[in-house]
């Protein structure tokens, strides 16, 4: 019988090709649904897929207890205890690399969305306003700004180089500095969005960079600046950005993660200062069926005894 492994995250079961390849190679147990969860198969599985959304902690361990490693469909594994992991042995891997332009992608594009108004736009056009009511006010040029980039890993570097072809003028932030990185580094965030028009938020989440975009960054980067958040909702305090675009403090704002996603204040969905979308910076059909061969080539790697291809832990 080929080996068993669980699927507890709807993310994999959507991904092009990939559950298809998976039961080729394995027994699956499909656990993403609520009340899908099977305590007896859970015991068996030796390897458990998920995917940024889903919780992966001590109770899941528990759960799975002949699990060995833990492969993720994403970049980002804050929702994962990667350390106590460690300390059970349990292997982790993610999916870095493939998806990095096209969440640099999605970041241009919200900037571009939010400065020039383009939902908006979009909507004025539908409805006939156009006809009736004329022209819309003047917006903001987007060439030139100066972009701030909150995070300078492979995705951080990626905005980089799209901002610099609209002749942006760019600083970082990061934990510390990189000696063979060029562009300006500023030590704090607060630092940073005192001196951007544009905002890019890109770097990991997890508990260090919890709400590190906060009231104070948000004043900082003031009444003419729009923050643009591609990270991990969690980086960013929800509420403080509520008020500051309640209270114009801040120009507006493009996201595509959340706090407590799925769920999004409604006050961001009624504000015509934000754009939104349903975090779908890796969603093309090209960057997802790379991102589960990863998943599918580690789980192979694993179950060989080879090196895994993407290892966080």
């Amino acid at each position: 019988m080929p080996p068993e492994i669980a699927v507890i995250s709807s993310t994999i079961v959507t991904a092009p090709d990939l559950l298809d390849r998976l039961k080729s190679h394995f027994t699956v147990h499909l656990m993403h649904e609520p009340g899908s969860y099977d305590a007896e198969a859970a015991k068996r599985c030796r390897a458990i897929t998920t995917s940024g959304g889903t919780r992966v902690d001590a109770g899941t361990f528990d759960a799975f207890p002949e699990a060995g490693l833990v492969a993720s469909f994403g970049v980002g594994y804050d929702s994962i205890d990667v350390a106590e992991a460690k300390r059970r042995g349990i292997r982790v891997t993610n999916t870095p690399g493939v998806l990095t332009d096209e969440v640099a992608d999605l970041a241009i594009g919200l900037a571009i969305a939010v400065c020039r108004d383009l939902v908006t736009g979009d909507a004025y056009v539908r409805s006939g306003a156009w006809e009736r009511q004329g022209a819309l006010p003047l917006k903001r040029k987007v060439s030139g700004m100066r972009a701030g980039i909150l995070g300078l890993g492979g995705i951080g570097l990626a905005i980089a180089r799209r901002a610099a072809a609209f002749d942006m003028d760019l600083a970082w932030s990061g934990p510390r500095p990189k000696p063979d990185q060029p562009l300006p580094y500023l030590p704090s965030a607060v630092e940073l969005a005192a001196r951007s028009d544009l905002l890019f938020v890109c770097c990991p989440g997890g508990a260090e960079t919890r709400h590190l975009v906060n009231a104070e960054v948000l004043k900082a980067l003031g009444p003419e600046g729009y923050l643009i958040n591609v990270a991990r909702g969690s980086v960013v305090d929800e509420r403080a950005l509520v008020a500051a675009l309640e209270a114009g403090s801040i120009a507006g704002a493009g996201l595509d993660v959340f706090e407590e996603e799925p769920k999004v204040p409604e006050a961001l969905k009624n504000s015509p200062k934000v754009v939104l979308q349903p975090h779908v910076g890796s969603a093309t059909v090209a960057t997802r069926r790379a991102m589960g061969d990863l998943v599918f080539r580690n789980l192979e790697a694993w179950f060989a005894g080879r090196e895994l291809v993407t290892p966080v832990a």
